[in-house]
């Protein structure tokens, strides 16, 4: 994100933090480090976006707003990067996550046909809960982690690749007299 769209966002909280929706959250919705786009924020705020992915209950939004509240994280960056969980990726995240949950606890993966009924959620699910939720914490711990580290490392990169470039473009000084 822009750090100008960043600020506009801000500011637009800040003007509007007496109305209802947001006065549940008290003053610590402006604290401006829900805001600040600093590395250590960013970084810390992608990864437990990511690990808030994982959860298999439509709850993404709600859980990334109050861990960003609690850990006071990048705001944004948090509900971003819930979204690698979506109707297009969401199938493919959680059938991964009970294969790896499978693997874990040395059960054979088994194939199941979806239906979208209360009676299959009660008596189809049943076998496949224990590897499901296994391997959703185990692929929320991971992501959450490598995706941290793995932006850290990318922005630390970019940086001193933008530092090199200032260096070797920088016109030779004069020297004084």
């Amino acid at each position: 994100m822009q750090r100008r769209i960043v600020k506009q966002l801000a500011h637009w909280v800040n003007t509007r933090r007496k109305r209802w929706y947001l006065r549940i959250f008290g003053t610590r919705v402006t604290d401006p480090l829900l805001w600040s786009m600093n590395r250590h924020s960013i970084t810390a705020a992608f990864g437990a976006g990511l690990a808030i992915a994982f959860v298999p209950l439509p709850i993404h939004t709600i859980g990334a707003v109050l861990a960003a509240l609690y850990w006071r994280l990048n705001l944004p960056v948090t509900l971003v990067s819930t979204w690698v969980v979506n109707p297009f990726t969401v199938v493919p995240i959680y059938y991964g996550a009970y294969r790896l949950g499978a693997l874990l606890l040395h059960r054979a993966p088994r194939h199941f046909a979806f239906q979208p009924s209360w009676r299959w959620l009660e008596h189809g699910l049943g076998p496949y809960w224990k590897p499901f939720l296994l391997g959703c914490l185990v692929s929320a711990v991971v992501a959450g982690v490598l995706g941290r580290w793995g932006l850290e490392l990318a922005w630390r990169a970019a940086v001193r690749r933008q530092f090199r470039r200032r260096r070797r473009v920088a016109p030779a000084a004069k020297p004084r007299r």
